[in-house]
C-alpha cells in the first residue's frame, strides 16, 4: 500500500452514531456504547474521538456562556475509546470532571451532560480516530513485557490496548498498576478481574488506592498510598526491555499559567510524579509512552 493511500485511509473523519446504552461504572463514570450503523470503523486499541459540545442544543446556552467568558470557541472534547477494535461496538467512557472553586477556572461544559443526560437513543457526530497511543507494530520484537501505570479516568485507552492485545494473542505479558482514591472509584474493576481469571499468567493487576483506610480488606493485591517509586521498582524487574505506558492526571496549561502569575512552581501531578520515578529507575525515555488529561 503506497504512503498516499494509507495516508488518506487514516484521516480522521465525521460520522453519525447512535448511542445504544449508557452504563454508570462508577457515581461520575459512564461507558457510552455507540452504533455505527453498517459500517464497521476501523481504529487501533488506544486511540481516541471527538465531540463537537456545539451539537448538542440541552448545553447550548451554557456553552454560549463559557464562549463569552473565555473569548474563544469552545473546542472539541476527546475521549479515549474504551473497546477494542473485535468488539461489536465502539465505547468511549467519560469521567464527569469536577468544578473545584478556587482550583479549576471554568465547570466541564460536556462531560456532565454525557454522563448523565440519559442519552440513550441520542444521535450524534464524533470525528475519529485518533492518536499516537497505541501499541507499536513490532511489539513483539520490542518487549515481552507491557507496564500500564494509570490514574483514574487513564484506565480507558489502557483497558482498549490490553483487550485488544489479549484477543490477539500477542506475546508480551502485562502488568497494570492503577491508582485510584476508593475502591467504588475503580473503573473496569470486574473486567479487570475476568481478564485476570482468563489469561493467567499474561495480565496481573496491582491498585494503589489513596483515601482508604484499611486497604487490606481487599486482598494482597491492593497497597494504600500514591504510585511510589518502590512499587515499580517491584514490578519492573525488566527496566531495559520493558515498554511502560502511563495515562493519568498532568499540569494543565491554566495551573502553568497560574503559576507565572503567582511566581510559584506549578504542582507536579499524577503524570509528572511517575515520569520522574521512571526516569530515577533508569527507564529510557524512548520506553515510556504517555497520555495525559488535565
Amino acid at each position: 500500500m503506497s504512503a498516499a493511500v494509507t495516508t488518506a485511509r487514516n484521516r480522521p473523519r465525521e460520522y453519525e452514531v447512535t448511542v445504544t446504552e449508557v452504563r454508570l461504572e462508577t457515581h461520575d463514570t459512564a461507558t457510552l456504547s455507540l452504533d455505527f450503523g453498517s459500517e464497521r470503523p476501523e481504529y487501533k486499541a488506544g486511540q481516541f474521538l471527538n465531540l463537537d459540545p456545539h451539537q448538542f442544543p440541552a448545553i447550548s446556552h451554557f456553552g454560549a456562556y463559557l464562549q463569552e467568558q473565555k473569548g474563544r470557541k469552545e473546542p472539541a472534547r476527546s475521549y479515549s475509546l474504551a473497546s477494542a477494535p473485535h468488539e461489536p461496538l465502539v465505547s468511549i467512557t467519560v469521567k464527569d470532571e469536577e468544578f473545584i472553586p478556587g482550583f479549576t477556572r471554568y465547570p466541564p461544559l460536556l462531560s456532565p451532560y454525557l454522563v448523565h443526560g440519559h442519552l440513550t437513543g441520542t444521535k450524534m457526530k464524533v470525528l475519529g480516530f485518533m492518536g499516537p497511543y497505541v501499541l507499536p507494530d513490532d511489539v513483539e520484537e520490542r518487549t515481552d513485557h507491557l507496564v500500564h501505570v494509570i490514574a483514574g479516568s487513564g484506565a480507558v485507552p489502557n483497558f482498549s490496548i490490553i483487550k485488544d492485545a489479549l484477543h490477539r494473542g500477542l506475546k508480551p505479558r502485562h502488568t497494570v498498576l492503577f491508582s485510584n482514591k476508593t475502591w467504588g472509584d475503580i473503573l473496569y474493576r470486574e473486567a479487570f478481574e475476568a481478564l485476570e481469571r482468563e489469561h493467567p499468567g499474561k495480565l496481573r493487576v496491582v491498585h494503589t488506592l489513596t483515601r482508604e483506610t484499611d486497604e487490606s480488606r481487599y486482598g494482597p493485591h491492593v497497597r494504600k498510598g500514591r504510585i511510589s517509586e518502590a512499587i515499580l521498582e517491584e514490578l519492573i524487574p525488566d527496566r531495559a526491555t520493558c515498554l511502560v505506558y502511563v495515562c493519568g492526571p498532568a499540569i494543565t496549561p491554566w495551573d502553568r499559567r497560574k503559576a507565572l502569575e503567582t511566581r510559584t512552581p506549578a504542582t507536579p501531578r499524577f503524570m509528572e510524579a511517575v515520569l520522574g520515578h521512571l526516569h530515577d529507575l533508569g527507564i529510557e525515555d524512548k520506553r515510556i509512552k504517555r497520555e495525559s488529561y488535565g
